[in-house]
């Protein structure tokens, strides 16, 4: 099952936890009650939604969204954030049917595309977004700069 969760509902502490386990993963701290603040802040403040797969009742995966405007076209475009989905529950289905659940909503939304971006030497991710259709941007350069 995949469903929408937001602060309110009863599954948010359990998806904070995934998210914690998302961070650990990728060699942050462990804050559970920091990083569920910092997600009901970004809920609240930014419109970030959160998309969760369950198993047996529980969170196993989980992915963040944002709207953003796009101002060319006077419409939206969605920013898939996170994707995560316990190692447990890896190769089972749960990452692409977050990616078929949130590309459902962001067409019904009529966001005009929906966006992503991966490691390049991310070759599991980049072989799943790509077969869902998802495909490289030609042309664009990401930059960033720390603050």
């Amino acid at each position: 099952m995949i469903a929408w969760v937001g602060p309110s509902d009863a599954a948010f502490g359990a998806v904070a936890e995934l998210f914690d386990d998302y961070r650990a993963h990728y060699g942050q701290q462990r804050a559970y009650g920091a990083t569920r603040q910092w997600l009901q802040d970004q809920a609240a403040s930014s419109g970030m939604r959160i998309s969760a797969a369950f198993a047996l009742g529980r969170p196993c995966g989980l992915l963040t969204v944002l709207t953003i405007p796009a101002s060319l076209t006077l419409g939206t475009f969605w920013m898939i954030r996170d994707l995560y989905v316990h190692p447990q529950h890896r190769g089972l289905g749960h990452a692409r049917a977050l990616l078929a659940h949130t590309v459902t909503a962001a067409r019904e939304a009529n966001a005009r595309r929906v966006s992503l971006q991966t490691e390049t030497d991310n070759g599991a991710a980049r072989a799943l977004y790509e077969s869902v259709g998802f495909t490289d941007v030609a042309g664009y350069v990401s930059y960033s700069l720390n603050a």
